[in-house]
């Protein structure tokens, strides 16, 4: 009797996203729809690779989410050889270093899916996704605020502002809540532009904690820091998951993981 063939419709995609702790799980449900849309044929499950999220999540509402890990041990549980580890995370920082050593840990083989900005034309096609965000005054900065990290990959910030810039002029900035450029340099930097008008846009896949208390409710926060020095703000409250190009990213680097799996 011959043993049915695997092929990599058999391959299950884990999606590995930092996780929340707010409202903005609502993203990921959109984002799965996409997933799921273009991926029919494969189970899909999600995981987060936070510690913090997973702890409070159970403290607070019960949920046991698990970690890329975790889910993948259950996949090799199940007879699977092979597991698609799909990284949600924006750039190739310290939560994409730990998935990538960590994934060895479990019972079964994985391709990892690549970040969100790794590779030139991820750039080029984030840009052009995130364009319907931006406001139509010429007159009014956009100020994109990312996460930012210690990790060597926090140039991919300078480097996207570079080709937003070559696709939408000067009045395009990023800045960072964390390290650089944070949020004193980047209001330097619209002071000397002459800039009285700015929408802040998150930079992140979700507008969780990060967007509540750091860019539009603390008194030191990006909103009110600039609302003091006389400088207009307007602010789009949800993070970039929610537009689907930025998805269709993530779709490509999936499919370049089912690729290399040799079934």
């Amino acid at each position: 009797m011959t043993s049915k063939k695997n092929t990599n419709k058999d391959v299950p995609i884990i999606l590995t996203a930092f996780g929340t702790t707010a409202r903005a799980f609502s993203t990921y449900e959109k984002m799965g729809q996409v997933f799921e849309a273009t991926f029919p044929e494969h189970k899909i499950h999600w995981a987060y690779s936070s510690r913090m999220v997973k702890c409070t999540m159970k403290r607070k509402k019960q949920l046991d989410l698990k970690d890329p890990i975790e889910m993948a041990q259950i996949f090799a549980e199940q007879g699977h050889q092979w597991v698609v580890m799909q990284s949600l995370h924006m750039i190739c920082g310290h939560e994409f270093d730990r998935l990538v050593t960590e994934r060895s840990h479990a019972n079964i083989r994985s391709s990892i899916g690549l970040p969100l900005l790794t590779s030139y034309n991820d750039y080029e096609k984030a840009a052009l996704a995130l364009e319907p965000m931006f406001p139509k005054d010429k007159d009014e900065a956009v100020i994109l605020v990312g996460h930012g990290t210690d990790h060597p990959a926090w140039t991919a910030y300078p480097a996207m502002e570079a080709v937003l810039r070559r696709h939408y002029g000067n009045r395009i900035f990023i800045g960072v809540v964390e390290y650089f450029p944070d949020m004193d340099d980047t209001l330097q930097r619209i002071k000397s532009a002459g800039y009285k008008k700015v929408c802040l846009i998150p930079l992140m896949l979700v507008a969780g904690v990060h967007f509540k208390e750091d860019l539009t409710c603390e008194e030191d926060s990006w909103q009110k820091t600039f609302e003091r020095n006389d400088i207009q703000v307007s602010v789009v409250d949800h993070g970039i998951g929610y537009i689907d190009g930025i998805t269709k990213i993530f779709c490509d680097h999936i499919s370049d993981a089912l690729d290399v799996i040799p079934l």
